[in-house]
Parts: structure tokens; sequence; C-alpha cells
């Protein structure tokens, strides 16, 4: 009697496979992740009737949020904040420590944004508030664990 087992892949885990990638990729692999979340988030606010009109900084008259603003968003953001990331990488004695330091107060105060937006309805400030805790859930960990991995 043969017994057969399952068969081998040599799939890699997701942690091991963002630890082996050098910070700058995992922030932007992290940042790709958080902009497809983060645009779903939208349309479907959008498609549940949430009025996709802010203002933005400085300015008091709302304009329209089109589709594709919540995902450039995140990549814009994350593509400036990832020189921080890598120059907290090569030269702080704790870089997830800091990171975390960094990042997380860096988040509450991104909240001030989309909440004191003139010319803006409650339930789009709150779609764009929680637009941002999304992608700062998927980002910060994932560039706060390579960090730990170095």
């Amino acid at each position: 009697m043969s017994v057969t087992s399952a068969p081998r892949t040599s799939a890699t885990p997701p942690a091991t496979f963002l630890a082996r990638r050098p910070v700058w990729q995992v922030c932007y692999l992290a940042a790709l992740a958080a902009s497809v979340v983060v645009e779903l988030w939208g349309l479907a606010a959008r498609a549940a009737g949430v009025p996709m009109r802010a203002a933005g900084l400085g300015s008091q008259h709302a304009t329209t949020i089109t589709v594709g603003m919540f995902a450039m968003g995140t990549m814009v953001v994350t593509f400036w904040f990832t020189f921080a990331v890598v120059l907290i990488a090569r030269f702080a004695k704790n870089p997830a420590r800091l990171y975390l330091r960094t990042a997380l107060p860096l988040l509450a105060l991104s909240l001030a944004a989309p909440l004191t937006a003139a010319d803006t309805a409650t339930s789009t400030k709150l779609v764009l508030a929680a637009a941002h805790l999304i992608a700062g859930a998927i980002i910060v960990p994932a560039v706060a664990a390579r960090l730990r991995a170095r």
C-alpha cells in the first residue's frame, strides 16, 4: 500500500517575501495594495450615495473627487514619505520604532485635512478619513515589519 502526499509548493510566505525586498519596494508594494483597497472603498461609498465632493486644503469650495483620486493620493504620499523611510532604515539604531513614532502621528495628523474640509458633507469627510486609516492599516504594519527584519 502506497501513501501519497500532497505536492510541495515553493510558494514563499508574504512575510518572507517582503523581508527580502529593499525597503523602498516594500513601501511601494504596500502602497499599491492600499491604493486598490482605498479606491474600492471610494467606489463603494460612491455607489452608496455618498457625495464625492470635497474642498482641498485652503479652499472654500468643494470640487469633485474623481475615480482614481483615492489611489493617486495614496501613491503620491507614499512616494514622498518613502524618502524618509529609506533614511530611517539606513541611519536609525532602531528603524522600526522610529518609523512607527513618525508614521503614526503623521497618520493621525492627516485626518485633520478631510475632517476640517470646508463645503464638504459629513458623510464625505468620514469616508475620506476612513480611507486614510485604511491605507495606514495596510502600509504601516508592512513597512514596520520590513524594518524589523533588517
